[in-house]
């Protein structure tokens, strides 16, 4: 393979002008064509991985799979206060089963380990976070909005056997992708990376 000539003033663009943008931002009912969702999953897969064990996979849900996610979530949520006596926040459920109808797309991003590999699980998490990053780059050079959250099911012991997760497996969020509803992209903030680095040249 030849060596790729890359543009580094556009890496360096992409790179520093990746921005979050939440549902308040989202232009809704204005479907993201399922190609370019399919652009970011390809390069999602191009992600670094020790000894290709390649972790990462992705459920999308769309359409109608958006209202059977938000559906499933704000009825766990129920299901579990009742079950553990912690409060149930109407407020809550709402925002579960709304939340979802106001995106374009809602993948789910799991960590599935590879029995016998021998690579530590901080690894294969750094794997799928750096697959997601690669995600977030393609839905900002696109102009999409995008964020990864944690919440809902994500750190809830009964959605494990739900997303078809064993041992050491992890649900690790939920991409949210839609067009946004401005043209204004969000600023960014950064303090100075001189700040947290140090060297050592003898």
């Amino acid at each position: 393979m030849q060596k790729p000539d890359f543009n580094i003033e556009e890496v360096n663009k992409i790179i520093r002008g990746r921005r979050s943008m939440f549902v308040a931002q989202f232009k809704e009912n204005d479907p993201v064509d399922d190609s370019i969702i399919e652009e970011m999953l390809e390069n999602a897969n191009w992600a670094p991985t020790h000894k290709l064990t390649q972790p990462w996979r992705f459920i999308v849900y769309t359409g109608e799979g958006l209202k059977k996610f938000a559906d499933y979530q704000a009825e766990l949520y129920k299901k579990r206060a009742e079950k553990n006596g912690t409060p149930f926040i109407e407020a809550t459920y709402q925002k579960f089963k709304e939340n979802p109808l106001k995106a374009s797309h809602v993948i789910a991003i799991l960590m599935k380990r590879t029995e016998g590999s021998g690579i530590p699980v901080m690894e294969e998490i750094a794997a799928v976070s750096m697959a997601v990053q690669n995600m977030y780059l393609t839905a900002s050079a696109h102009g999409l909005a995008a964020y990864w959250g944690t919440g809902g099911p994500t750190f809830w012991e009964e959605a494990r056997e739900d997303f078809g997760l064993e041992g050491e497996d992890i649900l690790m969020g939920f991409f949210y992708v839609a067009k946004p509803a401005t043209e204004n992209w969000p600023a960014g903030k950064r303090e100075p990376i001189a700040d947290k680095v140090g060297w050592i040249r003898e």
